[in-house]
């Protein structure tokens, strides 16, 4: 990356899908190489950005990337002496002061593909759209990915991705990342059982939910074992989706039922992670 600055590492990891921690120091009493506010940022192979240096950075570095192996959620502090009487693993540091650390994972955000934006998988998008995600859109219909009818998204938290393509939707579970859960709710059901095969086949995905009704699925479970896929592949599809609680046709009510599975889903799955 070019960009060799913290807030631009912060930007490539997210990018990339690469975990991180953000290193800032939050106070500084005394003499230190560093004023409060001088921020570090490291990944499993790579740092950027600077807190001075010497023991306090090497100490940041090693907690740090224990707390990416460990997969480590929640923020941490510490506090290092910077006196020639306080020695430390990787030496000593005699400025005078003390330094207090604070270490905040940069973790790498779910990501969900909705195969079919139609009336419930638009309204599905404008819930998904208010969160911190990685949102990929995918339908055959032009017309279902204007930039008019997607102008609804304009103000998404979530970054979107909008696939459009004009055969074969499952083209796109290539360029999917890793742990992407994946809901199939397209306007054809040979598409969604063509998805619903190649899911199954490549790739490796979180969650997989199917749109439909019990004998839809009855006929897909038939066809896909007749294609090879054992139960425990075909356990890996949920349908139909959406909380049983949350009753109701309208788009929005189903939409809304299917987001809060998903959510609750994909926040037990990734803590898994």
């Amino acid at each position: 990356m070019a960009d060799r600055t913290w807030l631009g590492a912060v930007t490539h990891l997210r990018a990339v899908r690469e975990p991180g921690i953000l290193v800032t120091l939050t106070a500084v009493r005394g003499h230190a190489p560093r004023a409060a506010g001088a921020k570090l940022v490291i990944s499993a192979a790579e740092t950027w950005g600077s807190i001075g240096g010497g023991n306090v950075e090497a100490v940041a570095v090693d907690r740090a990337r224990a707390m990416l192996a460990a997969n480590g959620t929640a923020p941490e502090t510490f506090t290092l002496a910077l006196s020639d009487k306080a020695p430390y693993e990787h030496g000593v540091q005699c400025c005078g002061g003390s330094v207090t650390v604070l270490l905040e994972p940069l973790p790498v955000v779910p990501a969900v593909a909705v195969f079919g934006v139609g009336h419930v998988g638009l309204e599905l998008a404008r819930i998904l759209a208010r969160h911190d995600i990685e949102l990929h859109l995918i339908d055959t219909r032009p017309e279902q990915l204007t930039d008019a009818r997607l102008a609804v998204l304009s103000d998404a938290v979530a970054a979107v991705h909008v696939h459009r393509v004009a055969v074969l939707p499952e083209i796109v579970l290539g360029e999917l990342p890793a742990g992407t859960h994946v809901l199939i709710m397209t306007h054809d059901h040979a598409e969604d059982f063509a998805l619903c095969d190649a899911v199954l086949r490549n790739g490796e995905f979180g969650s997989i939910g199917l749109i439909g009704s019990a004998a839809k699925w009855a006929r897909f479970r038939t066809k896909l074992a007749a294609q090879g896929h054992d139960d425990a592949a075909l356990a890996r599809i949920t349908t139909p989706i959406g909380l049983p609680d949350i009753r109701g046709k309208e788009p929005a009510t189903i939409a809304l039922s299917v987001a809060a599975d998903l959510l609750r889903a994909s926040s037990t799955v990734d803590s898994q992670a």
